[in-house]
Parts: structure tokens; C-alpha cells; sequence
């Protein structure tokens, strides 16, 4: 991955320099000497943006539906306290 930089200018002058150079990786336009925009291609940005599943959606289960679950009844049996 190759990080390019261009001016405002030059960005402006040449747009689809801008756009090829992006193919190899992220494109930084300075405004003032500063960077101010990035250009990415669109592979690199569904990349960066691509987030997993949360842990929600991953503990929900939609798929599981339709699995019927009854679970035993707790049987609990307590002693009581000795305060003597």
C-alpha cells in the first residue's frame, strides 16, 4: 500500500491522477501544506468500514427461532442461618 499526497491544487488539476493513485492506496490532499481529505478507493473504504457483526447480533441467534427450550425447574434448598 502506497500512500500518495497531493495539493489542492494539483488535486484539482488532475483528478483522475488523483483517482488512479488511489487504486494503490489512500490519497492525502493538503490544503496549506496540511492534510485536509483523504481519497480512498471504494475497496479500501468498505474495508474500513466493514464492522462485524456485534456481539448482539451474534449472541441473538435469529436462526435458532424456532428451537423450542424448556428448561428444568431449580430445585433449591436452603439451610437456614445459625446466628447462635
Amino acid at each position: 500500500m502506497t500512500i500518495h499526497t497531493f495539493t489542492s491544487r494539483e488535486f484539482n488539476q488532475d483528478v483522475s491522477a488523483a483517482k488512479k493513485a488511489a487504486l494503490d492506496g489512500p490519497v492525502f490532499v493538503t490544503e496549506r501544506g496540511k492534510p485536509a481529505h483523504v481519497l480512498l478507493s471504494i475497496n479500501d473504504y468498505l474495508r474500513l468500514t466493514n464492522k462485524g457483526a456485534s456481539i448482539v447480533e451474534l449472541l441473538s441467534m435469529p436462526a435458532a427461532a424456532d428451537i423450542e427450550f424448556e428448561p428444568p425447574k431449580a430445585s433449591l434448598r436452603f439451610k437456614p442461618a445459625d446466628f447462635c
